[in-house]
């Protein structure tokens, strides 16, 4: 990740002697050893079972230090399981009524102007790595074309997939954005900012509290923290992601204008979209 040689010998190397001497050595050998073989086995006997008992507590042992082990293992994966996996339901978990179909803009957090003729959707996880890098190279530059010179209304929808956090993050977006559209805006930057490694437990409920505690400021905190930790808008969440999948979302970030899904996120291909839909509305 040995080859061991033996040797093998005869007793060839020593001259025979003579027959009779022979015959009496071995005579005498064989009523000598009669007696000592007699002796041998029953010691030989003693030796095995003591033998035999060391092994079988030897074996013993070593089945309870494995026992041991495997259970402190399973205590430890469990501990590990519930610090990070506590209070994170998953979808099956969240129960009620909800409607997958219709995009329901009213809905959603927005930003632009309402009277625009060109409606686009941002479906999101805020755990994707690749949302974030979109956040920080494309959305200032969104705002600067199309946004800020009302040619386009922005809405965002949760398409949360990758862990129980995607939902408990999203969650806490849409409880921010139910005290205030404008301060969603800005929970959204800056959550992708201080967002964690994908592969990790990191959205749970002490972080996303903290989190709002030290970086969103204008809303109603204790009301915030309330609605978080009742899961008050779990449901919204769940009704978020069945939408994007009846509409043919399966990643994210994705982009939809005027109800057309784009088969990429690239801002190329979103800008080319906008301009589409501006020419036929004009």
């Amino acid at each position: 990740m040995a080859h061991n040689k033996g040797s093998n010998r005869s007793g060839g190397g020593k001259p025979a002697p003579n027959n009779k001497t022979a015959y009496n050595r071995t005579t005498q050998g064989k009523k000598i050893a009669g007696k000592g073989t007699a002796g041998k086995s029953a010691g030989g006997k003693g030796t095995d079972r003591g033998t035999a008992k060391s092994g079988l507590i030897f074996v013993i042992s070593l089945i309870l230090i494995g026992a041991l082990v495997i259970t402190l293992a399973i205590v430890f994966l469990k501990d590990s399981d519930g610090s990070g996996l506590k209070d994170l339901p998953n979808y099956t978990e969240i129960k009620g009524d909800y409607t997958a179909e219709g995009l329901k803009y009213e809905k959603q957090p927005h930003l632009g102007d309402p009277n625009a003729k060109v409606k686009v959707i941002e479906f999101a996880d805020f755990k994707c790595p690749a949302c974030k890098k979109w956040e920080e190279t494309y959305m200032d530059q969104l705002q600067q074309d199309f946004i800020d010179t009302g040619k386009i209304e922005l809405f965002f929808i949760n398409y949360a997939f990758i862990d129980r956090d995607s939902i408990m993050a999203a969650s806490a977006g849409e409880a921010i954005a139910a005290q205030s559209n404008e301060k969603f805006w800005e929970f959204k930057r800056k959550l992708y900012e201080h967002q964690g490694d994908e592969t990790k437990i990191w959205a749970t409920p002490d972080f996303l509290l903290d989190f709002v505690k030290k970086n969103i400021e204008g809303i109603d905190y204790d009301r915030f923290a309330k609605d978080l930790k009742e899961y008050t808008y779990m449901l919204p969440v769940k009704e978020d992601f069945k939408t994007g999948g009846y509409y043919g979302v399966n990643g994210t970030p994705q982009f939809m204008v005027n109800g057309e899904l784009l088969p990429s996120a690239s801002y190329e291909e979103l800008a080319a979209a906008i301009e589409a839909e501006l020419a036929e509305t004009d």
